[in-house]
């Protein structure tokens, strides 16, 4: 158990309230009890905030103390929120070793200190970092590296020679490494003619990627996943993508071959880039677009194809009156019509 203060202290919060209070886990607003912690840092959850049974509430600073309620004003209430939530719920590692079951090739390098569960398969002149897990399942392939204080959850896979960083987590069933999507059609055979994917793919430091989601080995060169970046379940990265740090990529986004997607890039859900553009720094890309072309830093856009935000919502609301606006143009185009026949006719 935590108090209050020990819990402030550590994300530098101000307690209004009961500072000795102690609390023995953390939960939302809804689900909270008198011995929990829970966070409130957005409007739309204000009645949530007012009727929580939370023994305390991490809120934004410019909120300040509420009555008759105990609240640590923090600078982002959530960011403080997910720095505070390991307390109650340590990572529990499991001990270092190759476990029986596992494969490790002679000639690989597996750190004293790093896991290998059983069902785990790490090839020749493949390495393994200080304190890595491999679930059973993982695979890491000839070559291939894996950095210290990463995870591969089960059945990862580590195509050879891919490169993977420090303190990765890759889930359940993600593949780096697989051959990019390339064929070249020979109209004389005819047939589509596999061209070799020879580069490798390269996750830098502190990435995760979610379930299922794949990292294409480069045609020629690297594909890249830049540092700091989280990617969600079922995204795809083809062949020769680069991706800048510190960006996300939510699920069902897809990346066609040879783009590159700058710093701090926001790939909403279901988003499609088409190959051979570049995505400015910070850009904002919303659910369910298609980008055709290259977006300038900052940009923030929706639609298919892909428009200044702003824009699409002109044109969505347009959508919605429609069906009124087609039938006023069919109206007038009847009175035009009878105004000529009727000109016509006086003529």
């Amino acid at each position: 158990m935590f108090t209050v203060a020990e819990l402030a202290a550590r994300v530098g919060g101000e307690v209004h309230g009961d500072a000795h209070l102690a609390l023995k886990g953390a939960a939302t607003l809804d689900a909270a009890g008198p011995d929990q912690l829970a966070f409130f840092g957005d409007p739309r959850y204000r009645k949530a905030f007012e009727a929580t049974a939370a023994g305390a509430v991490l809120v934004p600073r410019s909120l300040g103390g509420v009555p008759g309620r105990t609240v640590v004003a923090v600078d982002v209430p959530q960011v403080a929120f997910a720095r505070l939530l390991p307390l109650f719920h340590p990572e529990q590692r499991p001990p270092a070793g190759i476990r029986e079951g596992a494969f490790v090739d002679p000639s690989a390098s597996v750190d004293a200190t790093a896991t290998v569960f059983p069902g785990a398969y790490v090839a020749a002149g493949a390495s393994v970092g200080p304190r890595s897990v491999l679930h059973p399942g993982a695979f890491v392939g000839e070559g291939a590296q894996v950095g210290a204080d990463s995870t591969l959850h089960p059945n990862v896979v580590i195509r050879e020679r891919c490169l993977v960083g420090d303190r990765v987590i890759l889930h359940a069933g993600v593949v780096i490494g697989a051959d990019g999507f390339g064929f070249a059609f020979d109209p004389s055979v005819p047939a589509h003619v596999k061209i070799p994917q020879v580069g490798i793919a390269r996750v830098e430091d502190d990435v995760e990627i979610g379930a299922n989601s794949c990292v294409d080995r480069a045609t020629t060169g690297e594909t890249v996943v830049g540092r700091g970046t989280k990617i969600d379940n079922l995204v795809q990265l083809a062949h020769n993508v680069r991706v800048g740090p510190l960006s996300i990529l939510c699920a069902q986004a897809g990346v066609s071959g040879s783009t590159e997607l700058g710093a701090g890039v926001l790939l909403a859900g279901q988003v499609g880039v088409v190959g051979h553009i570049r995505v400015g720094d910070r850009a904002r890309i919303g659910a369910q677009s298609g980008v055709a072309h290259d977006v300038e830093e900052g940009a923030t856009l929706s639609g298919t194809p892909a428009v200044p935000h702003r824009e699409w919502l002109r044109n969505a609301a347009a959508m919605g009156q429609l069906a009124t606006l087609v039938k006023e143009v069919r109206a007038l185009r009847r009175r035009v019509t009878e105004l000529e026949e009727s000109r016509d006719g006086d003529g």
